[in-house]
């Protein structure tokens, strides 16, 4: 199996995570080959899906990142 994201599965992901969480996430495959992308909402970056094979099965792993500057104002 390839651990490398590609741009179908980043598109299957984009769909998944559209329906689920909210329609504007758009998932960006980064520009080096990795087995992660980026999550995207406008201009913003959340956090990345990483495609993890372990085993002979893959899986994504969403991770979001939230700095503690961004909880200052709520």
């Amino acid at each position: 199996m390839n651990k490398n994201m590609t741009q179908l599965e980043a598109a299957k992901l984009q769909m998944f995570l559209q329906s689920k969480l909210n329609p504007e996430l758009v998932v960006q495959c980064r520009n080096r080959p990795d087995e992660c992308a980026e999550i995207h909402i406008g201009d913003e970056c959340l956090g990345v899906v990483s495609k993890i094979i372990d085993e002979g099965e893959m899986s994504y792993s969403f991770e979001i990142t939230i700095l503690d500057i961004d909880l200052e104002d709520l």
